[in-house]
């Protein structure tokens, strides 16, 4: 992943976590240059100020830090949208930090929210899904395992470090599940359909041991990691965005899919058709309710929409 530029100067944890965030802002999200540039320029001002003070890294940082960090920038003459932008920033930033499950708790939360603050996360429709899944043919070997992979990734709702992540030995073929690896270092287990079930058979059963042959200097099998690139190495996340995104051209859905969209539309289709928000928790691995409860928010959407439609004086 290319460094974030000026991240070279920060302590090594607060480098890694700014240019994995950058990455998601830009290519998973979708936001502007400009967003991106000035969330990058919030965030190491944020960063520099606290790496003074001896916090070396996004676990050790207290509301009361992030307070006088905001109080300072007012004092400093900034102007009200300007801080308003930097509250933002750091929103998002802790968002997304508790989303991948590298924090448990989010320092941010007291901070009150820019007015209007409420995103809600786009979901595809269940057609969409299905298009873009049944729409990998062919028996081609990265045919077979593109349709592993999304199978897998609308089937399980994973993050997309804990699908690249997965192995062998997390595939509980007896059981029906797959078991994943938050990066708080919590474990769940997520069950398989049918199909996603079928697809991975299908892939790790002869496809997964050709992609190893392909590989040049064919060292020692990667570690069991299930999904592989054309050359038999460990698929990365631009690999993935760009499966992604060929396949969904191909398929027709809709412009700007991502991979977080899977797991998006996974939660939303989940609680549309009756699952408790408990256990979509759960199976997600958000450490707090609140983060699911977004998705909720999506449903409201959709009942709105189908109301607007359907009745006859709406």
């Amino acid at each position: 992943m290319k460094q974030a530029p000026g991240s070279e100067t920060l302590p090594p944890a607060f480098a890694r976590s700014l240019d994995e965030f950058l990455f998601h802002l830009g290519l998973v999200r979708g936001a502007s240059s400009r967003t991106v540039e000035a969330y990058r320029s919030d965030l190491r001002a944020l960063f520099e100020r606290l790496a003074a003070r001896g916090i070396q890294g996004p676990a050790r940082i207290t509301p009361e830090a992030l307070r006088a960090h905001l109080i300072a920038l007012h004092e400093a003459g900034r102007r009200p949208a300007s801080v308003a932008r930097a509250r933002s920033a750091l929103r998002t930033y802790f968002a997304f930090l508790l989303d991948e499950g590298i924090l448990t708790e989010d320092p941010s939360d007291e901070l009150e929210a820019p007015r209007g603050w409420k995103r809600i996360p786009r979901a595809l429709t269940e057609e969409e899904a299905r298009t873009l899944i049944e729409g990998v043919r062919g028996s081609d070997d990265l045919a077979v395992r593109d349709r592993a992979l999304l199978e897998c990734a609308y089937g399980t709702g994973a993050r997309a470090s804990e699908l690249l992540g997965l192995t062998l030995g997390d595939c509980l073929w007896d059981e029906r599940l797959v078991r994943f690896f938050g990066k708080g270092k919590r474990v769940r287990l997520v069950p398989l359909g049918e199909p996603a079930l079928a697809a991975l058979a299908a892939y790790t059963g002869s496809v997964r041991g050709r992609l190893i042959d392909r590989r040049r200097r064919r060292p020692a099998e990667p570690a069991g990691v299930v999904f592989l690139n054309a050359r038999g190495g460990p698929l990365t996340r631009m690999g993935f965005w760009k499966i992604l995104r060929k396949r969904a051209a191909e398929a027709g859905v809709a412009a700007g899919i991502h991979p977080h969209l899977l797991r998006h539309s996974y939660a939303t289709h989940m609680l549309r058709n009756g699952a408790s928000l408990r256990i979509v928790q759960e199976l997600l691995g958000h450490a707090r309710l609140a983060t699911t409860q977004v998705y909720t928010s999506v449903d409201e959407a959709y009942l709105h929409a189908v109301h607007a439609r359907c009745h006859p004086r709406a």
